[in-house]
Formats: C-alpha cells, sequence, structure tokens
C-alpha cells in the first residue's frame, strides 16, 4: 500500500501540531495553513511549507472550504486532515475534498451526514437497537402548544438542544413549563446563528449523570471495533474540563456492554475512521443511552493512545491510504490509568473570560508518564480569534490515585505567564475528595464544586518580590511551581505589565 506522499493539515494550534509530528513520523511532507493571527505560529513552524489562507477572522480563513481544497492542489497534497473543529465534522467539506480528486482523512461524508443531525442520528439509534434518552425525535416542534404538550409527556426538566448542533450550542435545560417558551426562542436563535438551522429536539434531562463516550476506530474493508471508554463528566456548561479513562463507574461487565452497543452504532451509519460514541450514564441504575456521535477525532484521543499504545492520528492516516486495522476487539486491552487537563488562557474567577497577551514564560512539566501536547510556546500571542487552548497535559500512571498524584505534580510544574489560566482552578477539581471518590455529574462543577483564586498578595509580598527579583503570585489563578529566579518577570518588563492588572 502506497503512504501518501504529502498531506495538508487544515487547523491550527495543538492538533496541527498533533498531526505533523504522526505524519513526520510516517514519512510524510506536510503542508499547513494559516491566518493572518497565526503567521507566527507553532503549527507554520514545524510544517515543511505553510501557506496563508486569509484574514483572522475563521469564516475568512479556517471555515473557508474552497481555499482550504485550493491550497491543497495548488501544494499537490494528497489528502487533507481536518483535525477536530473548524471543517471537521462537515459533510460538504469531506465531499467537496473527495470532488477534488483528495482524500478526506475522516470517515465518508454520508456517515458525517447521518450521524450530524440529531434527530436522524437518534432515529437510527432507535433502528439499531441502541438504547436512547426518552424524547421527541424533531417533528411537530414549530408551535408553543405543540412544545408545551410534548415537554409535559415526557415530563420535567427537559433538555432542549439543536437538532443539528454540538458543543453545548442551542441547548437550554427547562425545568418547568413556565421556563419553556423563552428556552425555546433562545435556543432555537442560537441555533440557527451557529449552524444555519434552527430545528430542535427535545428529551428527558438527566440531570445527575455521569458524560462517558467510547473510541471507536474501523478501516475501509468493513472491520470495525471499540478502544474502550473516556470518563468526561467533569464539565462545565456542557464543556468538558478534564477527561480519563478507564472510568471509574464502569463495571467490566457495564463496559463490554456500551461496548458492543458503540460499534452498534458506528455500524449502522457504515461508519470507518476515528469517531467517538456518546452516552449518558444514569449512576444509580447504570441504565446507559446515546447522546451523539462525534464523526471526528476527539481532543482527548491521547488518554486513549497512552492506556492502549495505538497512535490514533497515524492509523488514521493509515487506514485513510487503504491499510487494514489489524487488531480484533479480543486482542486490546488498557493498560494502567490516564488523566487529561486542557490548559486554556482563561480567568476562571472571571466568569472563565478568555485571556489574551504575549506569553512572556511557558514552561512544560516533564518527567516519566507526563505528555504535553502544545499549541503555543514562548513568545507567541494568544488572540481573541480562536478557542484559547494553550495546550493539553496528559499523564499516565499505573492506576488510578498514581495518575491523579502525577497530574497534580505536573500542574504544578506548568508555568505560564502573561495570560491568566485555568491551572489551579483544575488543582482544586483534582483535589476535591469527590473527584477522587469518582462521584461526579455533569453537573457537579456547576452544583457542588466551590472555587475561589488565591487571595491578592500582600504589599509586604510585593517589596520582597520586587528587591529578591522572583516571580509574583498573581491575585488571579495562575501556575505556580518554581521557586528559582523568572526572568520574564514582569517587574522587569516595563511595557506596562503589573501584577493583578488585565494582562496578569
Amino acid at each position: 500500500m502506497n503512504m501518501f506522499k504529502k498531506i495538508l493539515i487544515a487547523n491550527r494550534g495543538e492538533i496541527a501540531i498533533r498531526i505533523l509530528r504522526a505524519c513526520k513520523e510516517l514519512g510524510i511532507k506536510t503542508v499547513v495553513v494559516y491566518s493572518d493571527a497565526d503567521k507566527n505560529s507553532l503549527h507554520v513552524q514545524h510544517a515543511d511549507e505553510a501557506l496563508h489562507i486569509g484574514a483572522a477572522s475563521s469564516k475568512e480563513s479556517y471555515l473557508n472550504a474552497d481555499v482550504l481544497i485550493q491550497a491543497a492542489l495548488a501544494s499537490k497534497a494528497e489528502a487533507i486532515h481536518p483535525g477536530y473543529g473548524f471543517l471537521s465534522e462537515s459533510a460538504s467539506f469531506a465531499a467537496a475534498v473527495a470532488s477534488a480528486q483528495l482524500t478526506f482523512i475522516g470517515p465518508s461524508a454520508d456517515s458525517i451526514r447521518a450521524m450530524g443531525d440529531k434527530a436522524e442520528s437518534k432515529i437510527r439509534m432507535k433502528q439499531a437497537g441502541v438504547p436512547t434518552v426518552p424524547g421527541h425525535d424533531g417533528t411537530g416542534l414549530e408551535t408553543d402548544a405543540e412544545l408545551t404538550a410534548i415537554a409535559k409527556k415526557i415530563g420535567y426538566p427537559v433538555l432542549i438542544k439543536a437538532s443539528a448542533g454540538g458543543g453545548g450550542k442551542g441547548m437550554r435545560v427547562v425545568n418547568n413549563e413556565g421556563e419553556l417558551s423563552e428556552a425555546v426562542e433562545s435556543a432555537r436563535r442560537e441555533a440557527l446563528n451557529s449552524f444555519g438551522d434552527e430545528r430542535l429536539l427535545i428529551e428527558k434531562y438527566l440531570a445527575d449523570a455521569h458524560h462517558i463516550e467510547f473510541q471507536v476506530f474501523g478501516d475501509r474493508h468493513g472491520h470495525l471495533i471499540h478502544l474502550f471508554e473516556r470518563e468526561c463528566s467533569v464539565q462545565r456548561r456542557h464543556q468538558k474540563i478534564i477527561e480519563e479513562t478507564p472510568s471509574p463507574l464502569l463495571t467490566p461487565k457495564l463496559r463490554a456492554k456500551m461496548g458492543e452497543a458503540a460499534v452498534k452504532a458506528a455500524q449502522a451509519v457504515g461508519y470507518y475512521n476515528a469517531g467517538t460514541i456518546e452516552f449518558i450514564v444514569d449512576p444509580d441504575t447504570l441504565q446507559f443511552y446515546f447522546l451523539e456521535m462525534n464523526t471526528r477525532l476527539q481532543v482527548e484521543h491521547p488518554i486513549t493512545e497512552l492506556t492502549t499504545g495505538l497512535d490514533l492520528v497515524q492509523w488514521q492516516i493509515r487506514v485513510a491510504v487503504g491499510e487494514h486495522f489489524p487488531y480484533q476487539q479480543e486482542q486490546l486491552t488498557q493498560r494502567g490509568h490516564a488523566i487529561e487537563c486542557r490548559v486554556y488562557a482563561e480567568d476562571p474567577a472571571n466568569g472563565f473570560l478568555p485571556s489574551t497577551g504575549k506569553l512572556l514564560q511557558y514552561s512544560e512539566p516533564r518527567g516519566p508518564g507526563i505528555r504535553v501536547d502544545p499549541g503555543f510556546t514562548i513568545g507567541h500571542e494568544v488572540t481573541h480569534f480562536y478557542d484559547p487552548l494553550l495546550s493539553k497535559l496528559i499523564v499516565h500512571g499505573e492506576n488510578r490515585e498514581t495518575a491523579i498524584q502525577r497530574m497534580q505534580y505536573a500542574l504544578k510544574e506548568f508555568i505560564v505567564h502573561g495570560v491568566i489560566t485555568n491551572i489551579d482552578f483544575m488543582q482544586a477539581l483534582l483535589s476535591h475528595p469527590d473527584f477522587h471518590n469518582g462521584d461526579i455529574t455533569t453537573r457537579w462543577v456547576e452544583t457542588k464544586f466551590n472555587w475561589s483564586p488565591l487571595a491578592e498578595p500582600s504589599f509586604e509580598t510585593l517589596i520582597t518580590a520586587a528587591l529578591t527579583d522572583l516571580a509574583v503570585p498573581s491575585s488571579k489563578p495562575q501556575a505556580s511551581g518554581s521557586n528559582e529566579p523568572d526572568p520574564y518577570s514582569p517587574w522587569k518588563n516595563q511595557s506596562g505589565f503589573r501584577i493583578g492588572g488585565n494582562d496578569g
């Protein structure tokens, strides 16, 4: 089987770097694309070729399908890897790539289309015998009377969500009939703005559930397996914060049952390449329900790689070129425990608003069982144009307790200055007894977890730091760790940077 000679990576940040590394190990030349805002970015520095594709706005660059395909053709790339986000789950983009006689490194356009529509995917799952959340499948949801009748039949609380959406967009929890009309109106508006489709689903809302997903993987020859689960219940506003595998909730029997359902779900749409079947699980009854399918690689794929020993990105490329995936389900096992934390440039003390600025210091943790997938490095600028994910921190240990301890150590050693990060917030999450006990549901962060930033440094602390030229703890959550003199101390910076200021 002839491997690709050159691949265009239609993405940016840490996932572009991750794909670059996989390509280099396979001996494949790489082409990356960049916007005005990313001309000095890390992925541009590491690629064999880099092509400018437009203005900083995503719509004028990374979401411009025609420009991406033209870039691939102009560079003589044979395939396009979409990463995740942007156009990775666009059926029309996948179809356009194929029409241009290029290979889309992902599933077929038909599979993306079938699973991208939540209403259609739910119907298909029911037909395939996969358990689904009790609810309504998307027809007859036009008038207030119809909506009220359906919600009453399902029973409150209900969850309203965009039929064509994901990532928490167009999603509202409704606790009673009095909240329904306003929730529907705002959900429709957000769904239309985000996805160009205002259709909604209504289903029963399981208030205290675990969010557990199964990695599935298949080749173009009909062979499809699962690579076990990932526990994704630590969330804020439907966005994942910390992921781990194996799940502390699942028994071997339930794991096998859910894995079988995941494979069945993917087979129902003729799936190949990497994908994820997401379930919600009632922790009291251990009943599980299909939630949705992500027809792409997931942000949290590294924890699966560390526990299975497989390089998912390399295998994405290998099956895209036509290779057989060689492993049978019974040959696959998990070793140890892995956890991933997403390190964001955001301010947890101020509503998790993105934090922008230049990285004055960026020092990653190192040691056995520690992996960092970076998107930035020192001197790079974090802008407001894109998702503020700085990097992913992943650890692996022989058991869950060891993995938690290793992650706490690694977070302590992760030093970032110039922007505010969520590092202290994640430290607090990992230290909580509920997390250690695995007693976490999707609403735990918002309803039970209480956290406040570090106290304002005293005047004496500031004076001492200025005299000794040491880094000073910010009044906002920052990475902590080294006591060594900081060459990028804000006290040396004459640009107006101040501890506790907007750049702190």
